[in-house]
């Protein structure tokens, strides 16, 4: 019903309708850019968003990987210090003329004078 009233109206031509139908005009042009302006921020407001988010996912799995090799190294040097402290204790110990001589007995059947070197083997007797 609004539609065949407002077709029944005339419009009068008159300086004041220009002026209005102008306002009108810049008024809707004014609210098309500010439309667009708001989309274009919101748009540059998701794209900062989107690669700080990208950049800190990246940041977090290069530490992740960091933090994996560091625990690897740190188990790593405590085996080499293991073995080091080890490696100098059988310096101290090769430094010692009985170990050396009683390696040499065990492992190469050197013997002193006048002793006889049995080799008995390492099993448990079968009875």
């Amino acid at each position: 019903m609004a539609k065949t009233q407002s077709e029944s109206v005339a419009r009068l031509d008159s300086t004041y309708m220009k002026h209005y139908d102008a306002y009108m005009e810049r008024h809707q042009k004014k609210k098309k850019r500010l439309v667009r302006r708001l989309v274009m921020f919101a748009l540059l407001v998701m794209i900062v968003a989107g690669s700080m988010v990208i950049y800190h996912v990246n940041q977090q799995s290069l530490y992740a990987d960091k933090h994996q090799k560091y625990e690897e190294l740190q188990q790593e040097m405590s085996t080499l210090e293991k073995e080091q402290k080890d490696l100098n204790e059988e310096i101290k110990l090769l430094n010692d003329e009985e170990y050396v001589l009683q390696i040499a007995r065990t492992n190469y059947f050197y013997s002193k004078e006048g002793e006889i070197i049995f080799k008995m083997p390492n099993e448990d007797p079968s009875y």
